[in-house]
């Protein structure tokens, strides 16, 4: 049977290799008519499905194609993305259906709400099925397997088919992420050659940095589901949480020498939030897939390498929700065709195994229809009454020196169809006061309860030591927002559909002095890059000073003179409304610059600030998701501009341009020629700021620009060596990983990098084993590890004691510069807002950082 199914492989890429491109009988099944009146995809993208890459317009002409031609067939436009691309959902299903399409999503819903659902019909409700592709851009077989797919939904003809579709309302994402589909197809399309080449080291299989995984701003949108940051993102899950559906597939690729997987992964590394009733449908589903597959003599594997943990994907985020997600990895030709060990890999091969499996999923949503609903049913009534036992009766969080923080969390809350309110009156819990105005509360008694658990738990023990991601994600830690669980629940102010942008306020009206602000709030650094780009002067504090009121304001508030600028007072005061509207800050209007309490304006403690001009290391050898996420964050959150270099770039760059350089964190040394590094030692040497990120601390330190020393092994002498089964290897050496869990550090809130903190202790982010020593100087740890860490995620037993009292954070003085170091990432995935100021502070206020204080 194995040397059979090979032979089959082996023979079928062969003949597809040599004997040119299939036709579309090559991809359909057997025995199926189809209406004449629907376009092929041929007909209007002007080749044959596998011939070339589908570039991101044909496909979109295809899907409106398909729309004019199929009473079957209702195309909506989603949204946009950052590019400009339409995203697109088509609604699929019978004519009959159609009619009644409102009514049938208004009743499915009703699943969802165990108050409604017990009256509820499911031998006689439509399932409803999100089939969508190509999360990763450069995973190309299943966007173009949704061109077989949509055709074969809107034109196929027969009773199996109309079945189908009378029971199936098909919500159909024919591209999850355009603008990196694009890139990969225009790449290995204009690299094509005549004679197909299958040489893995040929340009057509070898895409430029980034490559096309990823969304413009070289995010993983398949990490993103949960939180939803990217336009692409929040479309997607409007249209899931709007109708619901019971099962969600996402079509992925993977390596080329591997062969297709369909969930479910490993059992132990389920979250433990899912039910098992999860499991139990997953695999019934796939053996639909099995039995699809094995008729075409295709090779697949299952329970093998990925798991179900991470609520933030794509085949993971339906589970919390009453739905089954199902991955799909088939193994990549990156290109037309490659040699593999299974023999040269087509990529209409790899077409045909995501449309076997697409067809195979209808079919079994349909046959497990009924299954399905009522397990959507008992999901929610089963949640309720959880909740109704679970001692947390709400959860509570806010913060009164920055409403901005907590309001893209409620965003993110409610834009997951979760009920959150404003709380109804001042809360004083646990010496901590939560104001009215900038504090939510999410009680637990609701459908969404498990949804919720996800966002808030911590959790520290696990059934498995591996993760194919993150291993927590606490999103009240991750916004540095002072959170609660509530043992009941407090009154409730306004319900909240879409949160608003807290604005700031005036105080103390209009000036001819001064203004000044506090750091606390997210916008300060985008307050303060508004007022330099102005090319006025404005000041930080390194002491706290009082007003003639007495109010106090902390280190890093910033003070803005008026009377000795060169614009009038007039057009200070627009620049300070903008602020306070746009950027959610309080302006205080200062009429004196005399204090008794603490220090006068004009004191030299307040030091200039200069405009950053900022240079980014990228290109081969750097991070792509690491330099996206700092590049998004300045360009999107705070709107200051950025140059992205390339490493082939920076050995000629005028490093005079800049005067703070970003290097990212690296996936092997950058290929920076000698003469370049000593002329950023100069350049670093004359006054500039180097800020390095994770491991391009080691390099920084390697090549003499920085003293960021990492713990290293404990060598023990005549230590004996445990024997471990040669099995093992795999799990214990990816048990080592540190792949993403929350930490406890202690910060010096008097330290430039801490200006606008106000707690003594925060969570930190860490998805790496880089464990800083403690610099000797005693003012150059200005965030450490605690004894104690681990709040919430899976660490090894050996790299725990490594991160304990470490250092997070460094500056070393290199004559009139610095060099600023994070082991960690302070800007993940674009929901870690907590620690973004921190990197905002090495911006600006690094060059203002005492050289005494120098590691």
């Amino acid at each position: 049977m194995l040397r059979s199914f090979l032979l089959t492989f082996f023979l079928t890429s062969i003949a597809i290799y040599t004997s040119g491109q299939p036709d579309l009988s090559y991809y359909l099944p057997e025995g199926v008519t189809y209406d004449p009146a629907i376009p092929t995809p041929k007909s209007i993208i002007g080749h044959e499905v596998g011939e070339w890459h589908v570039t991101h317009d044909r496909l979109v002409n295809y899907m409106y194609a398909l729309d004019k031609a199929s009473d079957r067939v209702t195309l909506e436009v989603t949204g946009h993305t950052y590019e400009g691309r339409p995203l697109l959902l088509l609604t699929i299903t019978s004519p009959k259906n159609h009619q009644n399409l409102e009514a049938i999503r208004s009743q499915h819903v009703q699943l969802a709400d165990p108050a409604k659902s017990s009256s509820l019909d499911t031998k006689n409700m439509p399932a409803v099925f999100y089939i969508g592709f190509s999360i990763h851009g450069n995973e190309a077989s299943g966007v173009n397997a949704g061109l077989l797919a949509a055709y074969h939904f809107a034109a196929a003809k027969g009773k199996d088919i109309e079945s189908y579709l009378d029971n199936t309302i098909i919500l159909f994402d024919p591209s999850y992420n355009p603008d990196g589909m694009q890139r990969f197809s225009s790449w290995v399309n204009s690299r094509k050659s005549q004679v197909i080449s299958t040489d893995p080291n040929d340009t057509e299989h070898n895409e430029a940095w980034p490559g096309g995984r990823f969304n413009h701003y070289w995010f993983d949108l398949n990490r993103d589901w949960l939180v939803a940051q990217h336009p692409e993102s929040q479309a997607r899950v409007k249209s899931f949480q709007k109708w619901k559906p019971n099962v969600l597939t996402d079509h992925h690729e993977m390596g080329t020498n591997a062969t297709f997987f369909f969930q479910p992964g490993v059992p132990s590394r389920m979250h433990p939030l899912t039910p098992e009733k999860n499991l139990e449908l997953t695999k019934r589903i796939g053996e639909f897939h099995a039995k699809a597959l094995d008729e075409i003599g295709s090779f697949y594997y299952t329970q093998e390498g990925y798991d179900d943990f991470y609520y933030g994907k794509g085949s993971t985020f339906p589970d919390v929700q009453g739905s089954i997600g199902i991955l799909f990895e088939q193994a990549s030709s990156r290109g037309h065709s490659q040699e593999s060990i299974n023999g040269v890999l087509t990529f209409p091969f790899t077409v045909r195994n995501q449309f076997t499996t697409a067809l195979s999923s209808l079919k079994a949503v349909n046959t497990l229809r009924e299954d399905l609903l009522n397990y959507q049913r008992q999901f929610f009534k089963d949640a309720v009454a959880e909740a109704a036992k679970d001692p947390v009766k709400a959860y509570l969080f806010g913060s009164s020196k920055d409403p901005v923080r907590a309001f893209y969390l409620a965003e993110i809350i409610a834009r997951q169809n979760v009920d959150i309110y404003k709380v109804g009156s001042n809360q004083t819990v646990n010496g901590k006061t939560y104001v009215a105005a900038s504090s939510y509360v999410v009680p637990m008694n609701q459908a969404q309860y498990k949804l919720i658990k996800g966002m808030f738990e911590k959790r520290s023990t696990f059934k498995d030591s591996l993760f194919y991601d993150i291993s927590s994600w606490t999103l009240p830690l991750a916004f540095g927002l002072d959170y609660e669980e509530l043992k009941a629940t407090p009154a409730f102010g306004e319900k909240l559909t879409t949160p608003k942008m807290p604005e700031g306020k005036r105080v103390g009206g209009k000036s001819e002095y001064a203004y000044v602000f506090e750091s606390y709030g997210y916008y300060a650094p985008r307050a303060i890059y508004r007022i330099l780009s102005h090319g006025l002067r404005l000041k930080v504090a390194s002491d706290p000073f009082y007003s003639t009121d007495g109010r106090k304001f902390d280190r890093g508030a910033l003070l803005l003179e008026v009377g000795s600028q060169e614009k009038n007072a007039d057009q200070i005061e627009f620049i300070v409304n903008e602020i306070v509207s746009k950027d959610g800050i309080d302006v205080y209007a200062f009429n004196t610059g005399l204090d008794y309490k603490g220090v006068s304006l004009g004191s030299g403690s307040f030091l200039p600030l200069k405009k950053p001009v900022i240079g980014m290391l990228v290109g081969d050898g750097i991070s792509p998701t690491d330099v996206g996420e700092v590049w998004h964050m300045l360009d999107t959150r705070f709107q200051i501009p950025v140059s992205l270099i390339p490493v082939n770039v920076f050995d000629r760059t005028n490093l005079n341009k800049y005067n703070t350089l970003i290097l990212p964190p690296t996936v092997s040394t950058p290929a920076l020629s000698e003469a370049t590094k000593e002329k950023l030692k100069a350049w670093t040497q004359a006054g500039g700021v180097i800020i390095g990120l994770e491991n391009s601390v080691t390099w920084l330190t390697n090549i003499g620009l920085g003293r960021f020393d990492m713990k290293k092994e404990d060598e023990k002498k005549d230590a004996v060596i445990k024997p471990r089964p040669y099995g093992d290897i795999d799990e214990y050496t990816g048990a080592q990983e540190t792949s993403g869990a929350i930490f406890e550090a202690t910060v010096d809130l008097t330290h430039p990098l801490l200006y606008g903190y106000t707690n003594a202790r925060i969570p930190i982010f860490k998805s790496n084993n880089l464990f800083m020593e403690k610099a000797k100087n005693a003012y150059g740890n200005p965030v450490v590890f605690t004894a104690s860490p681990l709040i919430s995620g899976y660490i090894s037993k050996q790299n725990y004691g490594k991160v304990k009292e470490s250092a997070v954070a460094g500056v070393t003085a290199y004559g009139q510069g610095r060099v600023v170091g994070f082991t960690d990432n302070l800007c993940f995935r674009a929901f870690w807002l907590g620690s973004n100021k921190m990197l905002m502070n090495a911006i600006y206020y690094g060059p203002l950082i005492s050289n005494t204080s120098s590691r």
